[in-house]
């Protein structure tokens, strides 16, 4: 079998997709069952700061989206690497409000030299750790990983993304891309040194730009 046949839905995925998107409701339990708990393991590898409560938000999301856009499903793809995307893109949008509320968006601001009307007491609001500059370059070293698998593409970064982000074992990626475990093994390890080449050369890029005036 071809390499890039391996990524094909098989034929019971293909099945699956037809009837859900003939608005049979036992398939979209089906598919419910198959792909909701791997989405939320994925979301939770992709942003291990969220909570269950988050990552079950970004899920409802994920999963309301997919039975909207199901009809849009090409089908080059294998149907959980497609959910996946559609995950990580929620969890991004889920991050960048969450950010944007702890900068006070949507918040009445409170003065530092207020009193708390209780206690009569100067208010002292904690401060949120890690610190901004920690977040800051967490987000941003997030990003560029995210950048760079994009680069890779194809084979490489949906086998990336299911070990490390789905964290599948290898049984569970070849069952899913249709590879034997000699093959997932070997890819994998070739893939991962193409995404250590590029990250340090994004990195290294980044380091000699010159520092905006």
């Amino acid at each position: 079998m071809h390499a890039e046949e391996s990524s094909q839905p098989g034929h019971d995925e293909r099945d699956l997709i037809r009837r859900c998107r003939s608005g049979e409701p036992a398939a979209w339990d089906r598919l419910f069952d198959l792909h909701y708990a791997p989405a939320g393991r994925f979301v939770f590898q992709l942003m291990p700061s969220f909570t269950r409560e988050d990552v079950e938000e970004v899920c409802q999301e994920t999963f309301l989206t997919v039975i909207r856009r199901l009809e849009s499903f090409d089908g080059r793809s294998r149907l959980q690497t497609w959910i996946f995307r559609v995950a990580a893109n929620k969890a991004r949008d889920y991050l960048a409000k969450r950010l944007t509320a702890k900068r006070g968006g949507g918040r009445e601001p409170v003065s530092l030299d207020a009193l708390d009307p209780e206690t009569g007491l100067a208010l002292d609001p904690p401060s949120p750790a890690p610190g901004p500059d920690h977040n800051l370059l967490a987000r941003e070293q997030l990003e560029l990983l995210r950048e760079t698998l994009d680069t890779l593409g194809g084979p490489c970064r949906e086998i990336i993304e299911l070990r490390y982000f789905a964290d599948l074992s290898y049984d569970d990626i070849g069952q899913t891309l249709r590879l034997n475990l000699k093959t997932v093994s070997s890819r994998l390890s070739k893939c991962l040194d193409k995404l250590e080449a590029l990250y340090r050369a994004g990195i290294d890029r980044e380091n000699s730009a010159p520092n905006a005036v």
